[in-house]
């Protein structure tokens, strides 16, 4: 499917809300797919894996603990990069100081990527996200990679760092539209349909719906 970044940034925020998500992040997430998308990386895709992943499982237990001087590890052992990203987005100045913010099995890294993006921006400087043969700097703006696309997507790492320590190389190029399957756009919207409130009969005679009318 051929979607614009708007389309995508919508559904995503729609279907992570519909996984248990607060809207808050839920607002974060499809900005950080659309982010994605926008540099032809696959932030639907990695995002839907996540969520089929995570689902039903408590958000706490997917967040970093440890935060303060010690390496960030979940409570189920596997870190959502979507919590995680808000944790770090948080500290985004300690970074500028000079803090390494050190992860421990991390699930989807590239999902992060948009999180540091923002920390960059905030900070005007560039930052970058490292995880085994893999580089991923950026100045908010542009992204630029080191390494190759099949270790950038993957499901799982054993460990990440982020830190200020960075300088820009090329430049991934911009997209204006996102590519995505007919399989991932189908799962998240399972997902994104969580959040319509089911018709009652009260709503329907108030015109909600169809109500008692029949036109077949």
């Amino acid at each position: 499917m051929n979607l614009s970044l708007n389309e995508i940034e919508a559904m995503c925020k729609r279907a992570a809300r519909g996984a248990g998500l607060p809207w808050g992040l839920a607002e974060e997430v499809g900005a950080a797919a659309r982010l994605l998308a926008g540099v032809a990386l696959p932030g639907p895709e990695q995002l839907a894996a996540l969520l089929a992943r995570n689902d039903l499982r408590p958000v706490a237990a997917l967040a970093p603990t440890a935060i303060e001087g010690g390496r960030w590890r979940a409570a189920m052992g596997r870190l959502c990069p979507l919590v995680s990203g808000c944790a770090l987005s948080d500290r985004a100045a300690q970074l500028e100081t000079g803090a390494v913010f050190e992860m421990d099995e991390v699930d989807f890294p590239l999902l992060l990527l948009p999180f540091v993006a923002a920390a960059a921006q905030r900070l005007d400087r560039p930052v970058a996200l490292d995880w085994p043969n893999i580089r991923l700097v950026t100045d908010g703006r542009q992204i630029c990679a080191t390494g190759t696309r099949q270790e950038m997507l993957r499901d799982h790492v054993p460990w990440l760092r982020c830190h200020a320590e960075a300088t820009l190389g090329d430049p991934l190029a911009p997209v204006r539209r996102g590519q995505v399957t007919d399989d991932v756009w189908a799962q998240l919207s399972i997902f994104a349909h969580r959040t319509y409130a089911p018709a009652t009969e009260a709503s329907r005679l108030r015109g909600a719906g169809a109500g008692l009318a029949d036109n077949d």
